[in-house]
């Protein structure tokens, strides 16, 4: 889609320091890290969200970020990482280009990313 800018990262036609590629996924870091080493794992082929993507390009994305979130925990020392994903606007969906955020976590690190409520 030439008006998404996940797509226009993918075609080399905006800028991007690029984390992590392969054939089918792209890893880049986010504008606005909520701590050091948070990236983003993006599909080459556009999809708009979880609902949109077809299951064999979801199943190669998993592999794919599987490896980012290895990249991501050895290069920034973490002790583990949150894999956070957004789908649709009243989930806070800023980019409709599938995405998962990988935020390496470290002890002490002030975040508090988890679900508030009761589960």
């Amino acid at each position: 889609m030439k008006d998404c800018i996940f797509c226009q990262i993918v075609a080399k036609k905006s800028p991007a320091k690029i984390f992590y590629e392969d054939e089918h996924a792209l890893a880049f870091p986010n504008l606005n890290p909520i701590v050091e080493g948070h990236v983003m794992v993006i599909p080459k082929k556009h999809a708009v969200n979880m609902l949109d993507i077809a299951t064999e390009d979801l199943e190669t994305l998993v592999a794919s970020t599987r490896q980012v979130a290895q990249k991501v925990v050895t290069e920034y020392e973490a002790t583990g990482f949150n894999l956070l994903m957004a789908n649709g606007h009243d989930a806070q969906q800023s980019v409709f280009h599938f995405h998962w955020h990988i935020v390496p976590r470290c002890p002490h690190d002030g975040l508090d990313l988890w679900i508030k409520h009761s589960l």
